[in-house]
């Protein structure tokens, strides 16, 4: 198997998964688009592929265009940019076209579009999900694309760059750091949260503010912190909105509404539908909504009173969706699941918690599972530090554990 690397002061680590479907992809007409949060590693996932390129094929030319360098500066206009490109292209060869941060570039679509329709080329491009959102690509691009989500590091790729053997300590240490390896850079503490607390402000205020022409930075700043507070609770705009007011910020539901659907849509978090197990329907009403990284949580509000079950909620969500799950909070009767997650024909449903060792924790958690009457997995996932057991067909599973293990 072909493996991703992750280099950082001679340290290297395997990200296979997201190579693995690049190279699946290769020489299919399809446009590759590589988005996520900044500082996911896009860019590096593209110097990787392009290494395997250059030692897997005999002859090919290799058109490399990254916007965040200077000497790129003059190809920011559609025109000079598909001048330059052609003016690259080699006849007799497979060309791959490579483009690093294509939103910077005016009209972008125009010419990927005109390169596109040539058939003369492999392109692969990434943005920012601000600039690059998923319910976009359809209208930026005439032929057909394939999107690839990238997200920071999993436990598992945090474990192997540390090189960990105990894994209840460095499950410990994850939930404190989290997944931007930038910040793994860092011996101290709050270096490593000033490292992420940059990466949210860029995020927030240079492309998610940008993008969809916010100008109440306060009101926004402010939606962000009561999320980052609020992770794994049900919430709607109009709680949003009410605690707002509270504060002094003058502001209705509905632009709340659009503030949060512009953090969704850049992924800083991920809206979770209610579903009504028991009328196998979805509920309009009242969201949850997970952080695309929950160091971003700590770099922003620090340790004080929270509630590590709520962590791992969301710990779990993201690791979720990694998978390729499609996640929803569980309804039945007056109870809560914590997660319905379907993939094709597979549905699990999962309850997280923090402590389960106490007899009345692990009743309240199991209650909700044992009322479902289908046939559908049921699991549980704690912090337990055990290997996995069974409680009358519910799998128990340590959340590290589970996190290591797919």
């Amino acid at each position: 198997m072909i493996l991703l690397y992750w280099v950082m002061e001679m340290k290297i680590i395997k990200r296979e998964n997201y190579l693995n479907e690049l190279l699946s992809l290769k020489d299919k007409p399809d446009i590759k688009i590589i988005t996520g949060v900044r500082r996911a590693g896009k860019s590096f996932l593209l110097n990787e592929y392009i290494k395997i390129l250059e030692k897997s094929e005999d002859e090919i030319n290799i058109i490399r265009i990254d916007f965040t360098r200077i000497e790129f500066d003059d190809l920011k206009h559609y025109k000079k940019l598909n001048d330059y490109i052609w003016s690259k292209y080699k006849e007799g060869v497979k060309n791959y076209l490579f483009i690093d941060e294509v939103q910077m570039c005016e009209k972008f679509e125009i010419a990927i579009n005109d390169i596109y329709e040539s058939k003369k080329m492999d392109i692969y491009i990434t943005g920012s999900n601000a600039f690059l959102l998923s319910s976009d690509l359809a209208t930026l691009f005439t032929g057909r694309y394939f999107e690839i989500q990238v997200l920071p590091f999993s436990f598992k790729e945090f474990v192997k760059y540390y090189e960990y053997e105990n894994i209840d300590e460095a499950f410990e240490k994850y939930t404190l750091e989290g997944g931007f390896a930038g910040s793994y850079l860092y011996d101290k503490e709050k270096q490593k949260y000033d490292y992420i607390s940059n990466v949210l402000d860029v995020v927030i205020l240079k492309d998610i503010m940008q993008k969809n022409n916010v100008t109440d930075t306060v009101a926004m700043e402010n939606i962000v912190m009561f999320l980052l507070d609020n992770i794994s609770n049900i919430t709607s705009p109009y709680r949003i909105t009410t605690n707002l007011k509270s504060s002094g910020i003058s502001i209705d539901h509905k632009t709340v509404g659009n503030y949060i659907s512009y953090l969704c849509e850049g992924f800083v978090f991920y809206k979770t539908r209610r579903f009504d197990i028991r009328g196998n329907n979805y509920l309009k009403t009242n969201e949850k909504y997970y952080l695309v990284d929950h160091g971003f949580r700590f770099a922003k509000l620090g340790k004080r009173y929270f509630d590590y079950g709520r962590l791992y909620e969301n710990i779990v969500a993201i690791e979720l969706i990694r998978r390729g799950y499609d996640i929803y909070v569980g309804k039945l009767y007056e109870r809560e699941v914590d997660f319905v997650a379907l993939k094709g024909s597979e549905k699990l449903y999962i309850q997280v918690s923090d402590n389960i060792t106490r007899e009345e924790t692990i009743k309240r958690e199991l209650s909700p599972l044992r009322q479902i009457k289908d046939f559908y997995p049921k699991i549980l996932i704690a912090n337990t530090k055990h290997d996995d057991y069974d409680i009358d067909g519910i799998k128990i599973f340590d959340i590290a554990r589970w996190l290591l293990n797919e």
